[in-house]
């Protein structure tokens, strides 16, 4: 879906970087793929086929962050806490 985003930390000996794989067009969907020591993140279309694709060591992977899109229908609103107290 449009939005959806991955984000990979990696070590690159003595610095770390970060890489973004995003869906930038309707109906394309990020992926991701593990085998063999490798990491596969890809964008892809509706009907499977790759955009991008960037491939990562799996050792050298710090973290590994999904970002789905936002959903319209949900409210992104944060309810504040209630406070225990005392009444009187």
């Amino acid at each position: 879906m449009r939005g959806d985003r991955v984000e990979i930390v990696i070590d690159a000996g003595g610095e770390v970087r970060t890489y973004v794989i995003e869906a930038t067009r309707n109906g394309r969907r990020v992926e991701i793929e593990t085998g063999r020591g490798v990491v596969t993140v890809s964008e892809v279309t509706r009907s499977g086929t790759p955009v991008r694709t960037a491939r990562f060591m799996a050792t050298r992977i710090l973290a590994l962050v999904e970002h789905p899109a936002a959903d319209q229908n949900i409210a992104r609103e944060v309810p504040e806490p209630q406070q225990a107290g005392s009444s009187g």
